[in-house]
């Protein structure tokens, strides 16, 4: 039995970064695991680690998501904890963006969130009980110049989870929303040497998504900002 309240868990827009640490911690709680992204090419050597199911989903399809859930539920059954960490970025100036690119953006920032947080929902309310966490980040709450389409998508996606916060919370379910206000250190961003606490520690942001996760009803969170210590905010 996890020491988390908790007993299996699905992470939607998995890769090598954030989700892989909160993958690896949570399969270190003892609970079972599906990672799902678009593609699943990567994610074989995490899947062997933390003993994870994979799923091929593109969370922007209404069809996609059902059959992921469905999944899920016949390989490690209903998932406790939804965690929505998929995101697409398209940057430019405002003249200069393609619409096409901006609504892709929107689609799957925000309006593939509330696929996957809605179908969350639907099997959390009637056993009231369960977890869905939403992955935010900077522009969740600072609209960039040449940024418009994330910021956009990740107000939208901040929306989504406080009105969900405000509306399944005293259903018993917990919705938090992470702002990651920094860039994630990783194999393709790695520490400066000359700033090397300029970019959040995956295993550390995964650790606070745990804690959350462990809160009692009592006390919750509904965001949470996460950023270096030397970051301006």
């Amino acid at each position: 039995m996890s020491p988390l309240p908790y007993e299996t868990a699905l992470i939607v827009g998995a890769g090598s970064g954030l989700s892989a640490s909160l993958a690896r911690l949570l399969a270190k709680n003892g609970l079972k695991l599906a990672l799902a992204a678009r593609s699943t090419e990567d994610l074989g050597a995490l899947a062997r680690e933390t003993g994870a199911v994979l799923f091929a989903c593109d969370a922007a399809k209404r069809d996609d998501v059902d059959k992921l859930f469905a999944g899920v539920e016949t390989k490690i059954g209903e998932p406790d904890i939804v965690v929505y960490n998929a995101s697409y970025r398209t940057r430019g100036p405002l003249i200069e963006l393609e619409p096409d690119e901006v609504e892709k953006s929107l689609r799957v920032s925000a309006f593939a969130g509330f696929l996957v947080g809605q179908a969350a929902a639907k099997r959390m309310v009637p056993r009231r009980q369960g977890a869905i966490l939403f992955t935010g980040a900077s522009a969740s709450v600072k609209g960039y110049a040449h940024s418009a389409p994330f910021a956009m998508g990740k107000f939208a996606l901040r929306g989504l989870a406080q009105s969900m916060a405000r509306e399944l919370g005293p259903l018993g379910i917990h919705v938090a929303h992470f702002v990651i206000d920094g860039g994630i250190r990783s194999e393709r961003r790695p520490a400066s040497p000359d700033n090397p606490d300029s970019l959040l520690d995956p295993d550390a942001i995964a650790e606070s998504y745990v804690h959350v996760l462990s809160q009692s009803r009592s006390a919750w969170s509904w965001e949470v900002e996460l950023r270096p210590w030397v970051e301006k905010f």
